[in-house]
């Protein structure tokens, strides 16, 4: 039996694509149009995150699979994840959060890396589905959830609530402020529990701004 250049898991909230290590890219990229062609009416017009197996993607193969997924479906590609229970909970609690606010009218999402210079504003909770790179700046009056490297400046809870987080898959940012709260990492007054890697999650307490691993516990209690 000849072995499939590319085969699809999937649950509820996200997709694992299992991918042949050594075919040509370009051969890939058609063996995947070819694939969700033919899922198309499978997936219908999800909102999923991807993960890939079996073979090591790059950031520009990786949009360009995302590219080739969403011209041959109605799937949207929500973001890319490791294989790692956590980031996949995670992503899993972004995404009834998001269904959530569609439903309600509330919240905001932005897909898309934010560069130096750029300043994103949002008169409610906000999720961003790409990076935020240094120099760029994100205003919340609400809760911000980056679903990628968060190395700029984010204000939450900018209209004075001080219950407002920010969450990151990766989290290096140059400062963080929660309402009137303020951090900034040059002068190192965020206090990190734990190793400081992964998914952190970062809130006020106390006229101080604290950073810690997401945990699953965490996870339950987020609400977006």
């Amino acid at each position: 039996m000849k072995q499939q250049s590319v085969v699809i898991k999937s649950n509820k909230y996200g997709i694992t694509l299992f991918l042949d290590r050594n075919i040509p890219f370009r051969e890939l990229l058609e063996a995947i149009a070819e694939k969700f062609r033919s899922t198309a009416d499978f997936f219908h017009d999800a909102r999923m995150a991807l993960a890939f197996e079996g073979r090591r993607l790059n950031r520009e193969e990786q949009l360009a699979v995302i590219r080739t997924i969403e011209e041959n479906s109605s799937l949207e590609v929500l973001c890319v994840l490791e294989q790692d229970e956590l980031k996949e909970s995670f992503m899993k609690q972004v995404v009834e959060g998001r269904q959530a606010e569609r439903d309600s009218g509330s919240g905001r999402f932005y897909k898309g890396t934010l560069r130096s210079g750029q300043v994103l504003e949002s008169e409610t909770s906000i999720i961003i589905l790409g990076d935020v790179n240094p120099g760029a700046t994100i205003v919340s009056k609400g809760n911000v959830v980056v679903l990628g490297n968060l190395k700029g400046t984010i204000h939450a809870g900018a209209a004075g609530n001080e219950d407002s987080f920010v969450a990151a898959l990766n989290m290096t940012p140059m400062q963080i402020r929660i309402a009137d709260v303020i951090a900034r990492s040059a002068d190192g007054p965020i206090y990190v529990k734990g190793n400081g890697t992964g998914p952190m999650i970062a809130y006020a307490e106390e006229g101080r701004i604290y950073m810690e691993p997401i945990t699953k516990k965490v996870i339950g209690d987020i609400r977006i």
